[in-house]
């Protein structure tokens, strides 16, 4: 079972991506910038004209929170386990909160803006994560790609991590078998 609980390899532990996961992980990372190209596209009528939410901004909230934790953990080294989905969620039902009580409706500008921002933050960390992981063949995880990026122009060594869910780390396991790296 995937968890989020940090757990750094040694520098130089984990084999670099071949070409397949290297096109995999290009592939998510040009997903995730489309979805953040249609965020910005949407960010001057978040409110549709039936007073709504738009759907493309729902429409990551439950991959974000699925993610975030990862995201945070990983990509900034820290051992909150699920608490960064924990916080978004609350602030999320906060702002929800705040406009039922002073609009009736849990669908504001106060909600779909931090909705927003907070998706639009989220993926485009992790779409330029995928791909400078793609370009610099980043082993394991793509969120430690800043990580390696820092450590190949420093020459300070920076930990790695397993891709803890997914399919990077079966399709890295079958490279790796397949002396595809």
């Amino acid at each position: 079972m995937a968890t989020t609980d940090l757990k750094l390899d040694e520098p130089g532990s984990l084999r670099r991506p071949g070409p397949v996961g290297r096109l995999v992980r290009l592939g998510f990372g040009i997903m995730s910038l489309f979805y953040v190209h249609g965020l910005i596209q949407v960010a001057d009528v978040l409110i549709d004209t039936d007073g709504h939410i738009v759907a493309l901004v729902w429409n990551g909230v439950l991959p974000g929170l699925f993610l975030v934790s990862y995201v945070i953990n990983i990509g900034f080294s820290r051992a909150w386990k699920k608490w960064p989905a924990v916080v978004s969620t609350a602030v999320l039902a906060i702002a929800a909160g705040v406009g039922y009580v002073t609009a009736a409706t849990v669908e504001t500008n106060l909600l779909a803006f931090g909705i927003w921002s907070w998706e639009l933050t989220l993926f485009s960390h992790l779409g330029l994560a995928f791909i400078l992981a793609a370009v610099i063949r980043t082993p394991g995880c793509e969120m430690r790609a800043f990580h390696d990026l820092y450590s190949r122009l420093t020459g300070v060594p920076t930990h790695e991590h397993v891709c803890p869910v997914g399919p990077l780390g079966p399709i890295d396991a079958w490279e790796a078998r397949q002396n595809l790296s």
